[in-house]
This record gives structure tokens, sequence and C-alpha cells, in this order.
């Protein structure tokens, strides 16, 4: 069992690298299916599920993403075989009578909440799920490039119109390129950043 639990921390965290470089392999989509299918099974407060995502794989949908990208992240999510766009849904609470029936009238406390706190707790719950989303594609043999290098006004036009979409990071999915990776940057160590109390 320890060598088992090793490999799952090696594969998800310890050898895991961020990825700029992309090997030319498609991501089927499939592959994409079954990502959403594990990261979905992850908690959420309150099981809200806030997120919601895009896959962008096609030309034309490249050339959509293209002029919200930072000039340093145009290479690298051009050549990606998918980017995942991670989104919040502003009415997310709509859905709360299927993914809660135990309690159907949080759909009513979620949709009288203020502006601060709904944006507070949809980047939170938002967040989460864009690493569960990681964590769920390098389990699934995928490597990932997250970034927040972009112009979520201009990717929520080009994607997001007349919806409550909106998003927060990107995330580029595919088969990297091993022989291009920086070398690791260092870390804090267990002392400079957590307490026992």
């Amino acid at each position: 069992m320890a060598t088992e639990t090793h490999d799952i921390l090696d594969e998800l965290f310890l050898n895991a690298r961020t990825h700029t470089a992309w090997l030319d392999r498609t991501v089927d989509d499939e592959v994409l299916r079954r990502l959403y299918g594990a990261l979905r099974m992850a908690p959420t407060s309150a099981n809200t599920q806030p997120a919601r995502f895009v896959f962008v794989k096609s030309a034309d949908a490249k050339n959509k993403l293209r002029p919200a990208l930072s000039p340093g992240n145009v290479d690298k999510t051009m050549s990606a075989p998918a980017t995942a766009i991670v989104a919040y849904d502003l009415e997310f609470y709509e859905k709360i009578p299927k993914l809660f029936p135990a309690r159907p009238e949080m759909k009513t406390m979620f949709a009288n909440m203020t502006a601060s706190a709904r944006d507070f707790f949809l980047v939170q719950n938002g967040s989460l799920q864009a690493a569960y989303l990681i964590l769920a594609a390098r389990a699934l043999g995928l490597d990932c490039g997250p970034m927040g290098g972009f112009d979520r006004a201009k990717v929520d036009e080009a994607f997001f119109a007349a919806t409550p979409w909106k998003s927060i990071l990107l995330i580029n999915l595919g088969y990297g390129d091993h022989g291009k990776v920086f070398p690791r940057n260092p870390r804090l160590d267990f002392d400079e950043a957590c307490r026992i109390e």
C-alpha cells in the first residue's frame, strides 16, 4: 500500500510538472469526458459545483481565444491540443434542487447572497474545481499548463456572451514535451508554510 500511495503522489504532485510545450498528439473527446466525470465527484460547498468548462480544441475556437491571451501565452496555448476555459456560473443556484435534493431551499439562500459574498463563493469553489481538473487530468496521463495571463472580458465576450458564465482560469491540456520543461523552482518548507497547534 505504501508503494502504491507513493506512486499516486509521484503521478499527481512530485513528478508532475507544468508544461508549456506539447507533443503533436490530440486529446480525444472521450478523455475529456472521463476527465469531467472524475472531477465532478470531488467536493464543493453544498455540492453546488459552480464551475463550468469549455474545452477549446478546434482551429476556429483557438482563433476566438487567441486575442484574449497575454503575449507570453499565445504560442503555448495555440500549440496545446486542448485548452480548458474554467468559468463559474453566476446562476449556479438554479441547479441546487438537482445537486442538493435534501435541501432545495438552499436555492433561495444562494440566490439572495450579496454580490461580494457570491463572488467570493464562486471564485473559491470554481478554483477548487480547477484544481480537481488538474489532478484528474494528471491521473488520466495528461499534462497541464494552468495560467491566468488572459483578458477575462475578451474570453467572456467570445465564449460566454448572453450566458451567466464568467471565466477565471485557462488550463492547457495535452501530452507535454518533457524535454522542454524548465527546472523546478523551490518550494516552501513545512516550517515556513505550516503550523501544528
